[in-house]
């Protein structure tokens, strides 16, 4: 799908736990503008929704399945739709603006979705309007989980 990237990052293991770079300013030209921690019960599906302008650049650990739709009529992939599973290891999904998206935490436990978006929620000191468009509660949506 045109714009959209999948990483599986490296764990760097010892005695102590792992370690992975999640995010690294010589590796990319995305600019993150804040980051947040969601919870994810198992079962659970979050979205699906768009962005306007926003890229989402989410970091999964847990086991998730991502759906994607693409919505940009401008785009060489567009209405095309992917599922993709993460392996249970942590796992980078960069998400364009105009992608519609959700995931599911298909593992047994919580999952955790570490989020370095390129636009502010709700803008500066929260004073814009929510840069998305939400599908998951319109019975008519064609993008369903």
């Amino acid at each position: 799908m045109e714009g959209f990237k999948i990483i599986e990052l490296t764990l760097n293991e010892d005695w102590r736990g792992w370690l992975t770079e999640i995010f690294r300013n010589d590796e990319s030209k995305f600019r993150p503008a804040m980051a947040y921690l969601s919870m994810t019960k198992p079962g659970v599906v979050r979205g699906p929704h768009e962005h306007k302008e926003q890229t989402d650049f989410f970091c999964f650990i847990g086991k998730f399945r991502l759906y994607l739709w693409d919505n940009r009529e401008k785009s060489a992939t567009y209405k095309e739709n992917k599922i993709v599973d993460t392996s249970g290891m942590p796992t980078v999904a960069v998400v364009p603006p105009g992608i519609v998206h959700a995931y599911k935490n298909i593992g047994s436990s919580d999952g955790f979705v570490i989020n370095l978006p390129d636009r502010l929620y709700r803008g500066w000191w929260r004073k814009e309007l929510v840069d998305e468009i939400r599908y998951e509660d319109d019975p008519t949506s064609p993008f369903r989980v």
